[in-house]
């Protein structure tokens, strides 16, 4: 079978959320199909940790970029239409037209639940174009349960069109870090010590890190907690909308010991998560939420929100809370920062749970449906 990808939502430096799903895809499938055929179209020469090019995977850049998905691509698909028995597209926006059967994977429906959170031309471009992919494309695939059910809900899609693929974390970088010197440099890098709680992933509205951020002051105000010289530590970069985030600490009078990192290599996450008292993600709405499965995989306890995907992702094993209630995030926080024993049994079973989670499974069950669709 000869599969046509969109490969630009990999094709970048510093991947998070969909890009690094995509990326991960690509590489596993690179790993494990060495039968069917694949052309990779890109906007851009493929960055350096891309897949290597071999007699089954081949790159095709074309241009020009603006409107790419709605021209360049199209009439590209329609020149190579005799060379193609599927188009995969591993992100929410297909091709304005395919001559052959296409598969889209949408990770989430955040847009739609939370618009006041996007820019305005995001919006509209997520809205109409994710409405357009669902509808003509043969099969979607998504991440979760929860997003599968936002896809029915929202898109009237038949259930038997949507298949969920749980997706992995990087196993080779995301490991418990037992020698403390290391996370001592790291930390040192960064400029603070423990104790600390952490919370990792985009700065955006979406992620409620306000509530965090006040859930943080309403635990050290108790007086058993203020004298631990506990921190939150907030990593990761700037999205949209986050100014908010930033002033918050300020205006609650904590900016000393709310800490921001800014975007955080890859190599350096695993201490931060290894030497945190806990991982906290608060989020109003994630089709998955990768860095919780990072967290448990470095043997970190989570607090998560009691919604959408995220008990999912923990199974029995986090805290879950109200993100819309401060105290019930403040209880969570707190009853992990008391208990040294529950920290403890949480971190092994962590462990033992994620190992279910994995990229070489996700890529199995994505080529299964590729191949279905693709008639093989």
């Amino acid at each position: 079978m000869r599969i046509g990808v969109d490969g630009n939502e990999a094709n970048v430096p510093d991947r998070v959320g969909s890009g690094m799903y995509a990326y991960q895809l690509l590489k596993h499938l690179y790993e494990l199909d060495t039968w069917n055929e694949y052309m990779v179209y890109l906007k851009a020469s493929p960055v350096v940790d891309m897949p290597r090019e071999r007699k089954n995977w081949k790159y095709k850049v074309i241009g020009p970029d603006k409107l790419w998905t709605q021209f360049a691509l199209p009439l590209r698909l329609i020149w190579d239409a005799n060379k193609l028995d599927l188009f995969f597209a591993p992100g929410h926006y297909a091709p304005r037209f395919s001559p052959v059967p296409t598969v889209v994977s949408v990770l989430d429906l955040a847009y739609l639940k939370f618009p006041e959170y996007f820019k305005k031309s995001d919006l509209m471009q997520l809205k109409s174009w994710t409405k357009y992919s669902v509808q003509n494309a043969s099969h979607v695939i998504t991440i979760s349960e929860s997003s599968k059910r936002d896809i029915i809900n929202f898109y009237k899609t038949p259930p038997d069109k949507v298949t969920v693929t749980y997706i992995g974390y990087d196993t080779e970088t995301f490991q418990p870090v037992e020698d403390q010197s290391q996370i001592d440099t790291v930390l040192k890098r960064y400029g603070f010590q423990q104790p600390y709680i952490l919370y990792l992933g985009t700065l955006q509205p979406r992620k409620n890190i306000v509530r965090l951020i006040q859930a943080f002051k309403d635990l050290i105000l108790q007086e058993k907690y203020s004298s631990l010289g506990l921190k939150l530590v907030i990593v990761g970069k700037k999205g949209w909308l986050y100014q908010e985030i930033l002033e918050e600490a300020k205006k609650l009078d904590i900016d000393d010991i709310v800490i921001f990192t800014g975007y955080v290599n890859d190599d350096e996450k695993p201490a931060l998560l290894s030497g945190a008292l806990m991982y906290c993600l608060p989020s109003l709405y994630e089709g998955f939420g990768i860095p919780v499965l990072e967290a448990m995989a470095c043997g970190t306890p989570v607090v998560v929100s009691q919604i959408s995907s995220l008990p999912e992702v923990v199974g029995e094993y986090g805290v879950l809370v109200d993100p819309y209630n401060v105290k019930s995030i403040s209880g969570g926080l707190k009853l992990l920062v008391k208990d040294e024993a529950l920290r403890e049994r949480m971190s092994q079973n962590g462990l033992r749970w994620v190992k279910q989670f994995d990229w070489m499974h996700t890529a199995r069950t994505t080529l299964s449906v590729l191949e279905r669709v693709g008639g093989k």
